[in-house]
């Protein structure tokens, strides 16, 4: 990497910290080229990215970032998985180091809150952002639902009452 690609890749970075709302650092030592493939794509249908990093431009990228408190957590080999939604990045990354061993999640950040691993397997098991849209809606139907249900009910009985009276009049006119 001659010095222009290593500026490149440093004003890429930082321009990932600079704006994504989560970053999960990992280590991947073990895993194969398809399965890394695997965790990109997963990563890229939740809205995020997945990247190889290089240590040392990280560190530098990190500078005048929210994301500044992540410095330890960058020896080895490691790779990061970022978002604009923390939630799903996160099930997505947790749900694969359960399958995958070799991936290893160290840690992470909302913003300047840190995260350990054990809370990024936590923010893992809240309810995505589509999730919980979906509960609202179908809180906000329902009312809906049975409002409609009781008015049409009246015109309902009133059916039933003039199908009644009609059976009755033909009954007496049968006898």
């Amino acid at each position: 990497m001659d010095r222009a690609e290593k500026a490149a890749f440093v004003d890429a970075m930082h321009r990932i910290f600079d704006q994504a709302a989560v970053v999960l650092v990992t280590h991947y030592t073990g895993l194969t080229v398809a399965q890394l493939g695997d965790l990109r794509t997963q990563v890229r249908s939740v809205g995020g990215g997945f990247k190889v990093t290089k240590n040392r431009l990280v560190l530098r990228a990190l500078e005048a970032t929210p994301y500044e408190g992540l410095r330890p957590l960058f020896t080895g080999p490691t790779a990061i998985a970022f978002a604009d939604e923390p939630v799903a990045v996160a099930k997505v990354v947790v749900g694969f180091a359960k399958t995958q061993s070799h991936l290893v999640l160290l840690g992470g950040a909302v913003g300047s809150h840190l995260l350990a691993a054990d809370d990024v397997k936590a923010l893992a098991t809240l309810p995505s952002l589509d999730e919980l849209r979906g509960t609202i809606v179908g809180l906000l139907q329902a009312p809906a639902q049975r409002l409609v249900g009781l008015m049409q009910a009246p015109g309902g009985q009133i059916a039933r009452v003039l199908a009644a009276h009609a059976e009755q009049a033909g009954e007496r006119e049968a006898a």
